[in-house]
């Protein structure tokens, strides 16, 4: 989760949902899909899980226009419940290059390494956590997150609505993001 949504939330679509084309599954850019191994969290992928957040999010938090709210992964994973998400990671020829966080249907972690941006891991890990989840997967991005919206995008989901609030885990700092879903289609094409 990305902002504490107890202040005001507007509507975008007034209530209106359209749901995408489903994602091209040969759109993985770059990353040999062999060569790729998501499994789940082990304890020994700390340390490189906060050498893919810190990084990655300043990014994030730069493009939001607020890098000043940085919080590094060491302080963000208890303010923010990191462990309270089911937790997998990319693996590509043994090393953790991506992390993603699931929690009851809600992808609430991804983060990928800057240094593999748009080579597929991204979307590899969210694909992963949309096969995990129940018939509706949630998420969460921050406004000025043009990279992750695209994705989110591409790959199906829609904007609920657009949410102003707290940054969790930074409460000193407000901003804006948007709410967005993802519906399974079911066998016969209805979401």
């Amino acid at each position: 989760m990305i902002l504490n949504l107890s202040k005001s939330v507007v509507s975008i679509r007034a209530g209106r949902e359209t749901q995408q084309s489903q994602p091209n599954p040969s759109s993985m850019l770059n990353v040999a899909c062999d060569a790729m191994k998501i499994r789940p969290y082990e304890p020994s992928d700390w340390r490189r899980l906060c050498e893919i957040h810190d990084p990655a999010r300043r990014d994030e938090l730069r493009a939001f226009g607020q890098p000043e709210a940085f919080v590094p992964l060491e302080q963000a994973a208890g303010n923010e419940g990191l462990f309270d998400s089911d937790l997998f990671v990319a693996e590509i020829d043994g090393g953790v290059e991506g992390f993603v966080g699931l929690k009851s249907d809600e992808v609430t972690w991804l983060y990928v390494s800057p240094a593999r941006y748009r080579e597929g891991i991204g979307r590899a890990l969210l694909r992963h956590a949309i096969a995990a989840s129940g018939p509706e997967t949630r998420i969460e991005v921050l406004e000025g997150n043009a990279a992750a919206l695209a994705l989110y995008l591409s790959e199906g989901f829609v904007i609920r609505e657009r949410a102003e609030g707290k940054l969790v885990g930074n409460e000193s700092f407000t901003g804006a993001g948007f709410r967005m879903v993802h519906r399974k289609v079911a066998p016969g094409g209805e979401a």
